[in-house]
């Protein structure tokens, strides 16, 4: 897509992954209005995540969200709450650049999320007609889902032991572009909770680097703090990461508030 202000709007995340480059994506799971895409883009965040799954944001926030995001270069992308089409064809119709499909465990389930998200002959996804993606443009249908299919970044996540052992055939099927672990269910279902440095979610990252690699699929990081867990980061981003989910809205929050109160608390009242 190229760039201009009344027409198709780029896909700035997935360029980025194309030329190599690291994305860093801001959670969104206390945000319900457009100042979240705002505040995003003065943090310098290239993405936001917009999770539908662990919280009560509607479809229709989400979409004043997405619709925000795309007019600040701040490329959005939602977490749909499950597998079933109309979560994630509604979200994309509704300005999403990307969506997020978590808990897909088989091969099975990672070509529904592609029939789901991509119109055809990738997919099975609906024509709409206009959207914000598009700048509300008209254009030829032929025209409109090529451009689509090749600006939604779809990511799967795999978040069991199961999906592991299943990483290469998920990571093979076409019309996933990237493939995301999440670091802290991948624990709880391998009964190590908590533990992310663990060897055996280390050696999951690995294999799931290994399958991206020979598919020609991008690597992402879900669920690891930068603030306790670096090396771990900088580990899997040598092995090709390129996008890390930051934390949601409410833990930066929480912790910015924390310190605040802690220097509070150091003034003299005496």
């Amino acid at each position: 897509m190229n760039e201009d202000p009344y027409g198709p709007i780029p896909n700035h995340a997935k360029l980025r992954l194309e030329s190599g480059n690291l994305v860093l994506c801001m959670g969104v799971r206390l945000g319900r209005t457009a100042d979240i895409a705002r505040i995003a883009r003065a943090a310098g965040f290239d993405s936001l995540f917009v999770d539908m799954e662990h919280s009560p944001i509607t479809t229709e926030s989400a979409s004043q969200i997405c619709t925000a995001a795309l007019d600040v270069g701040v490329t959005p992308l939602v977490r749909v709450p499950g597998h079933e089409h109309h979560h994630a064809t509604r979200v994309l119709d509704c300005g999403a650049m990307g969506v997020i499909v978590p808990h897909v465990d088989t091969v099975d389930q990672a070509r529904k999320c592609v029939l789901n998200c991509k119109f055809p002959p990738i997919g099975h996804r609906s024509v709409s007609g206009l959207m914000p993606q598009l700048g509300y443009m008209g254009m030829p249908a032929t025209e409109s889902t090529s451009l689509l299919n090749e600006n939604t970044l779809l990511t799967v996540m795999l978040e069991t032991p199961e999906a592991i052992k299943n990483v290469d055939a998920i990571a093979s099927v076409e019309g996933i572009d990237q493939v995301m672990i999440g670091t802290n269910d991948l624990c709880a279902t391998m009964g190590i909770h908590g533990q992310l440095d663990h060897v055996d979610v280390i050696n999951a990252y690995q294999l799931t680097a290994e399958a991206c690699k020979k598919n020609n699929k991008h690597l992402a990081i879900g669920g690891i703090s930068i603030h306790n867990y670096p090396e771990l980061l900088q580990k899997i981003v040598n092995m090709g990461a390129r996008f890390i989910l930051g934390g949601a809205d409410i833990f930066t929050l929480i912790a910015a508030c924390r310190s605040d109160v802690q220097a509070f608390r150091k003034l003299d009242i005496t």
